[in-house]
């Protein structure tokens, strides 16, 4: 009779990897490097260092992850009835929230500084890796203080605070407290993005406040400090400041009826709340609402498309390093060439977004003209490729990808936010075509960029010729192809002026032999190098 096989032979763990901490997302993402040398300098790269680091840890990754499992709870009253209308959060979302303030990603550009809005835009991706949800009130209150400053008394009464590197939950009173939040509280139930649609009311008070009247269907961590939000003023819709607690340290009669159950970005807060005559201060005119916000709603769609870009860099990241531990059918993953070629698509995707949303970043700092039409194209084309690419990413981990343990699955439900977000996809297509009519130098500013490398290659000229003509003859049924192309094109420009070694795969492959499967690339195509160069731990050349 034969011995019974030791436990060993069949129950040790082999061939699995190892959890992906202790990496550094800087070493891995040289398209983010490079962006930031091409449009900044080298001092914001190295001003990115320490958070790269600690955005990589095991620490940081834990919170991230125990932030996602244990969501807000709502609590409308206290024990004895009185009406409080707070939220509780878990420690890891506080830990998220003070080091996302401390490392300066809210409103502190505004404050100013040598590229301070590029520096806040990579420092943002990069710790948006880290977990999703917390930053929406980061963005909200950064996305807050130009539309505060259409009254400058009210924005030197908040600016301060909003600006400020420290972290002060708690209801209080603003000028009580060491640092502010903002958010926004725009859309109601009839509306949705058609904001004019709003019914909440505002009846103007002696002392020049007002009084709301309304229920508001989607309003963002709710535990912020101020709001702005709308309502129909007698001169029309107008936009609002309204602070959660009142000078004379009473709460604002902001009423959180519930907390919505969302299919991801469970760690935040997202609530219905009624004003039963909450107190506001106006911002700017009665009846220019709209125009109020037209700032605050760039730099929300701005973080739009850099949440998206963050998103597939992780998903990329985890991906690209699961391939290149385990093994099946004989060799490694990542050596087989039908994975490699899946994994460099990603990448191409990944180092396409990254050095186009960089490159809007940058025209914050320069208050360039490009922004108004290539930031809603970007906002549509990679927020809706997000998705896509975050689903392949968790295909490369097989079943282990398909279990809430690997964190694919919480990057898959995050995915579409950010496409629905400050307007969903034909909303943001169809601001392309009034961004073209309204502002036409918006367009000239396009067709100059894309100047730059005319010649350089003919595939790009050729999809710039094509995109000449569907801005000549644009319609709202061909928004959407517009706002596609631009966005190509603008990709494939950016990664050929700065990063030659990325741009022919590019090029190849999105204006050439196209396919709509991620993975199918030119057989000529290096997907080794693509690889390798976004693979956390593998070392590759300064860019």
């Amino acid at each position: 009779m034969s011995a019974p096989q030791p436990l060993d032979a069949t129950h040790k763990v082999i061939n699995q990897a190892p959890p992906l901490h202790g990496f550094d997302p800087l070493a891995c993402d040289p398209a983010l490097v490079g962006a930031l040398r091409a449009f900044g300098s080298d001092d914001v790269v190295g001003s990115l260092s320490a958070l790269a680091v600690e955005a990589g840890s095991e620490v940081a990754r834990e919170h991230g992850r125990l932030a996602n499992e244990n969501p807000p709870t709502l609590r409308t009253h206290d024990r004895y009835g009185n009406r409080v209308d707070e939220v509780d959060f878990h420690p890891s979302w506080h830990w998220l929230m003070g080091r996302a303030v401390a490392h300066e990603l809210h409103g502190a550009p505004w404050a100013g500084g040598a590229h301070a809005h590029l520096r806040r835009a990579a420092a943002f991706m990069v710790w948006s890796q880290v977990e999703a949800g917390h930053g929406c009130p980061i963005s909200m209150t950064y996305a807050a203080v130009p539309a505060l400053r259409h009254s400058p008394e009210v924005a030197s009464r908040f600016e301060p605070g909003l600006v400020s590197p420290v972290y002060d939950p708690g209801l209080r009173e603003p000028s009580a407290k060491a640092g502010l939040l903002a958010g926004m509280s725009m859309t109601e139930k009839q509306g949705g993005s058609d904001v004019r649609a709003n019914t909440t009311a505002a009846t103007p008070l002696a002392d020049g406040t007002y009084a709301l009247v309304g229920h508001k269907w989607f309003t963002s961590a709710p535990m912020n400090d101020l709001f702005l939000t709308f309502a129909q003023a007698p001169g029309g819709l107008t936009c609002f400041v309204l602070p959660r607690v009142l000078p004379d340290g009473t709460r604002n009669a902001l009423r959180l009826q519930r907390l919505k159950d969302k299919l991801g970005n469970k760690s935040n807060a997202s609530s219905e709340v009624e004003y039963a005559n909450a107190i506001g201060w106006r911002l700017g005119e009665e009846g220019r609402g709209v125009r109020t916000i037209i700032e605050m709603v760039t730099m929300t769609r701005l973080d739009c498309v850099l949440g998206s870009t963050a998103g597939i860099r992780i998903a990329l990241s985890e991906a690209a390093h699961h391939v290149a531990h385990r093994s099946a059918f004989g060799a490694v993953l990542r050596d087989q060439p039908a994975m490699a070629a899946v994994i460099a698509d990603l990448a191409l995707e990944s180092e396409a977004a990254t050095v186009l949303a960089l490159r809007l970043a940058s025209e914050v700092d320069s208050g360039g003209e490009l922004l108004r039409l290539a930031l809603p194209a970007a906002k549509f084309f990679i927020c809706k490729r997000a998705p896509m690419v975050v689903v392949e990413a968790l295909e490369c981990l097989g079943g282990n990808g398909y279990v809430e343990e690997s964190g694919m699955p919480r990057l898959y439900r995050e995915a579409p936010l950010m496409s629905i977000w400050e307007g969903s996809g034909n909303v943001t297509a169809l601001d392309v075509l009034r961004a073209m009519s309204r502002e036409p130098s918006s367009v000239d500013a396009l067709f100059e960029e894309l100047a730059t490398t005319t010649g350089a290659d003919s595939r790009l000229d050729a999809a710039v010729s094509d995109l000449e003509s569907e801005i000549d003859t644009a319609t709202p049924a061909r928004a959407r192809r517009v706002a596609e192309l631009i966005t190509l094109c603008l990709q494939g420009s950016l990664l050929v002026r700065h990063a030659p070694e990325v741009a022919d795969a590019f090029l190849a492959s999105r204006f050439g032999e196209r396919s709509g499967v991620l993975g199918v690339l030119p057989a000529e195509i290096n997907t080794a190098a693509l690889v390798d160069r976004v693979t956390p731990g593998v070392a590759v050349p300064s860019a």
